[in-house]
C-alpha cells in the first residue's frame, strides 16, 4: 500500500510478462526490518535476486531487466526518445523530495488536499511538463510517454496514484495519462491487493 518503489519493478514486470516469484517483507515493522537487513546491507525494497545476483535499488533493476530482456523493449528503441526517457525515469528516482513527503502513496486514501504549497506546486506542475512534452514529442503512436509502455512509466506510475489519492488538479491531457495508468490490469491489481492490506502506519495516514 505504501510502497512506491517496490510499484514500479512490479509494475514493469507484470506489464512485460517478465516472471517472477514474490516476497513480500512488512518493512515497518521491526522484524521485517531485521530480515531486510539480513538480505541487503543497503536495506532498501526492491531487491532483485537474479541468476546468483542480488540487485537493490530500482533505477539499476530497471536496467538490469532491460538488458536480460532486450526482446521486451522496456526502453524505447530510438536513440533519441530512449535518451529523453532515461533523462525523465532519472529525474523521477532521484527528484521530486516535496512532493513525495507531501504525498506519500496510500492506495487506500481518497481526499482532497485543503492547501497546496507553493514548492509541492511547483513539483506537480514539473511533472505534468513532463507528461506533456513526452507525449507530444515521443508518445503519439501510442498511449504512453514513448508510446509504448516503457520503463518511465513504470516509474510515474506512483505519481499517478498519488495524483488521484490527494485529488490533484491536472490539464485534460495528464488526466487522460494517469487515467491510462490505472487502467492497467496490472495496476488495479496492485490497487486490490494494497486495499486488503491491514498495515497501518501512522505518519501515512494523517495527510
Amino acid at each position: 500500500n505504501y510502497s512506491s518503489w517496490s510499484l514500479r519493478i512490479w509494475l514493469l514486470m507484470k506489464v512485460a510478462g517478465i516472471e517472477f516469484e514474490e516476497k513480500i517483507i512488512p518493512i515497518y515493522t521491526q522484524e521485517g526490518k531485521a530480515e531486510l537487513q539480513a538480505l541487503s546491507a543497503a536495506a532498501k525494497v526492491p531487491l532483485l535476486f537474479a541468476n546468483e545476483q542480488m540487485i537493490w535499488d530500482s533505477l539499476a533493476i530497471a536496467e538490469y531487466l532491460a538488458e536480460q530482456h532486450p526482446e521486451k523493449a522496456l526502453w524505447p528503441l530510438a536513440n533519441d526518445s530512449r535518451a529523453i526517457a532515461r533523462a525523465v525515469t532519472s529525474e523521477m528516482h532521484s527528484g521530486f523530495a516535496e512532493l513525495r513527503d507531501a504525498l506519500p502513496m496510500n492506495c487506500r486514501k481518497v481526499t482532497t488536499l485543503d492547501t497546496v504549497s507553493e514548492s509541492l506546486q511547483m513539483d506537480i506542475d514539473r511533472i505534468c511538463q513532463i507528461w506533456r512534452d513526452c507525449r507530444e514529442q515521443f508518445g503519439q503512436q501510442g498511449d504512453f510517454l514513448f508510446s509504448n509502455f516503457s520503463i518511465a512509466d513504470a516509474f510515474y506510475a506512483p505519481i499517478a496514484m498519488r495524483f488521484y489519492s490527494y485529488g490533484i488538479v491536472v490539464g485534460k491531457e495528464e488526466r487522460q495519462y494517469m487515467d491510462t495508468l490505472l487502467a492497467l490490469n496490472a495496476l488495479q491489481e496492485w490497487i486490490a491487493i494494497s486495499k486488503q492490506d491491514d498495515l497501518f502506519v501512522e505518519r501515512y495516514e494523517q495527510v
